[in-house]
């Protein structure tokens, strides 16, 4: 994509824009909501992303095969169901970074970060604490605080919250690394997300992991909104584990499947506790039905139960796409429109005081979410711009988050969105 020297605010400009994006035709892949019976401006792909127009086929593909096979259909057919997990790891390789053997789908992003933690948090007497950023997902937080209770420790004495410095909204990389190093040998782990959920930063997970390797504790990631939304490089910054859903970013429906990554180094460890299940087992044994567990090689020795058939073909329906799409092409995509929405929103509020990004300014530093502290009306501007076919997301107490997702947001939605956000600052400037 040709890069222009200058954003402008005008329609022109935008349709110029998108008639330059190689990813333009990937718009018209996916079903788009309707408020007041026109297309919503979509900026919710952090929440829920869209759904792919071919996503009914390839779920009725697996629907037709369970009609006219049944149990056949774990053997036999295109796809049979018994090995129907090998045929995302490439296309998710490449989403984080990883190598095939290091991700799987499976379960749902809570549930795998219990089993993760299972394996990678062992406290000891003097290595105990683990470092989380301040204000995670509540989900986050309460996973952590009943993996520490079962233990039999007191989340005060083990939880290490990172807050940013008075007069700031997101966390320094400096500041996180040195908390890192003064917790040192009571450190037991690094558990944060990869980009926050209400500011939209996305934290420096190389340099994180290397500081935490360097006291001797493990470093795991939240990728919820980070995965098929910002560049990943898994394996080479030694990350040793981490999860994500497939709902956001990678477009797969509503609470549909999650995976994990594990670092390559404990692909073949039977020592590390986990909570096994048979489908976690030595395939070739799995059917001897005997006694022992045997952890496959991997990602999937941390599997329980059969794959979800019919939530991993809605899966491959998206992951498709972001292998057709290739995600350095969505980044560069992601960063030229995220500026520009940037630059919108700066240019029409200007010193009005109804709101502020909170969000990094530098590319490197976030994903496609902006996060827009709200100052004057609060959720009524929110609803104002519903209201006007704008669909976002609202955070308790005051933020308004937008995501213009590449693979379906244009230039030209990006404009229509400035137009409504000029038209509700003289409301509530």
């Amino acid at each position: 994509m040709t890069p222009f020297p200058h954003y402008q605010y005008t329609e022109s400009f935008a349709k110029e824009r998108d008639a330059l994006d190689p990813l333009a035709d990937f718009r018209s892949r996916f079903h788009f909501p309707k408020i007041n019976g026109k297309d919503a401006l979509y900026f919710c792909g952090n929440s829920l992303g869209l759904q792919p127009k071919t996503a009914a086929a390839y779920l009725e593909k697996e629907l037709a095969a369970w009609a006219n096979m049944g149990v056949d259909g774990y053997f036999h057919g295109e796809d049979p169901w018994y090995s129907v997990r090998k045929k995302s790891k490439p296309i998710l390789a490449q989403i984080l970074g990883a190598l095939p053997e290091e991700v799987v789908a499976m379960n749902y992003l809570s549930v795998n970060l219990h089993l993760l933690m299972v394996s990678f948090y062992q406290p000891t007497p003097t290595r105990f604490k683990i470092i989380v950023e301040g204000g995670a997902f509540p989900s986050d937080q309460y996973m952590l605080e009943t993996q520490i209770k079962f233990h039999g420790l007191d989340p005060k004495d083990v939880l290490v919250e990172l807050l940013p410095r008075i007069g700031e909204y997101t966390l320094r990389t400096e500041d996180i690394v040195e908390e890192i190093r003064k917790q040192g040998s009571s450190l037991a782990m690094v558990n944060m997300a990869g980009i926050q959920y209400y500011t939209g930063q996305l934290f420096d997970i190389q340099a994180i992991t290397q500081a935490a390797h360097e006291v001797g504790a493990v470093a795991g990631f939240d990728l919820a909104h980070a995965a098929g939304n910002a560049p990943l490089q898994l394996h080479d910054w030694e990350v040793d584990f981490a999860t994500w859903c497939s709902y956001k970013y990678l477009n797969s429906g509503p609470g549909n499947v999650s995976g994990i990554f594990v670092h390559e180094r404990y692909a073949d460890r039977p020592d590390l506790p986990r909570f096994a299940g048979w489908w976690g087992h030595s395939e070739a044994e799995r059917f001897k039905m005997e006694k022992g567990f045997q952890p496959m090689h991997g990602a999937d020795g941390w599997q329980l139960a059969c794959s979800n058939v019919l939530s991993l073909a809605v899966h491959q329906a998206s992951l498709d796409l972001f292998q057709e799409a290739g995600m350095p092409a969505i980044r560069e995509k992601s960063i030229q429109l995220t500026g520009y929405l940037e630059y919108l929103i700066e240019e029409i509020s200007g010193d009005s005081g109804v709101l502020e990004i909170i969000t990094p300014k530098n590319p490197a530093e976030r994903g496609c979410q902006l996060s827009l502290l709200i100052h004057k009306g609060g959720k009524a501007v929110f609803d104002e711009w519903y209201g006007q076919g704008v669909v976002g997301d609202w955070r308790n107490p005051n933020v308004i988050r937008l995501a213009p997702a590449p693979l379906y947001t244009s230039f030209q939605d990006v404009y229509r969105f400035a137009r409504v956000l000029e038209q509700s600052l003289k409301k509530f400037a």
